[in-house]
């Protein structure tokens, strides 16, 4: 039987539950639950809110797991958080905390925030705060000396709001 018609009987978690924040977790309207990506949220529509963000292309339940596999093997790394709601099983929202380990600063450790998204029929729950919340306690744990993000100009008041500051450009070369 072909490897996409088999579906994981077990949820595999990108990483160590001890990375995800208690308070963020008490903060979330009930029905919710924290998470760190699991092996199955292809199948729960994580996919779907990040397409809210861009283009994410076609996927297959092979490409899925070859690219879940690739990060879970990395997990130093890679750091992707999902909030569940529980009713639906859906993935409600998502985010990414990349940890990069520098030369500078003593070896410091720069935590990078991507792909915040929610799922338009989500929004305005404060789920977008609470990723945001959840990434910044991973790049804490992990010892980062600063946390860092690109945003468009029209976000920018909410990650104000969120603790960041404005601070140089971001440019951009796509190949």
């Amino acid at each position: 039987m072909p490897s996409s018609t088999i579906i994981d009987t077990v949820d595999e978690h990108l990483f160590e539950s001890k990375y995800l924040s208690t308070t963020v977790q008490g903060d979330l309207p009930e029905g919710y639950t924290l998470c760190p990506l699991r092996s199955n949220d292809f199948e729960r529509g994580y996919l779907n809110v990040l397409s809210v963000l861009t283009e994410v292309g076609e996927h297959t339940r092979d490409s899925w797991s070859t690219q879940f596999q690739y990060m879970k093997k990395h997990n130093d790394t890679y750091y992707a958080v999902t909030i569940i709601d529980e009713k639906l099983n859906r993935v409600a929202a998502t985010g990414t905390i990349l940890i990069e380990h520098k030369f500078v600063h003593k070896n410091g450790i720069v935590g990078h925030i991507e792909d915040i998204a929610v799922d338009s029929n989500q929004q305005g729950k404060k789920l977008g705060l609470r990723i945001i919340e959840a990434l910044k306690f991973i790049g804490q744990q992990k010892g980062c000396y600063k946390v860092i993000l690109d945003c468009s100009p029209k976000n920018v008041a909410f990650y104000e709001k969120c603790g960041f500051k404005a601070k140089e450009q971001q440019m951009a070369w796509y190949l």
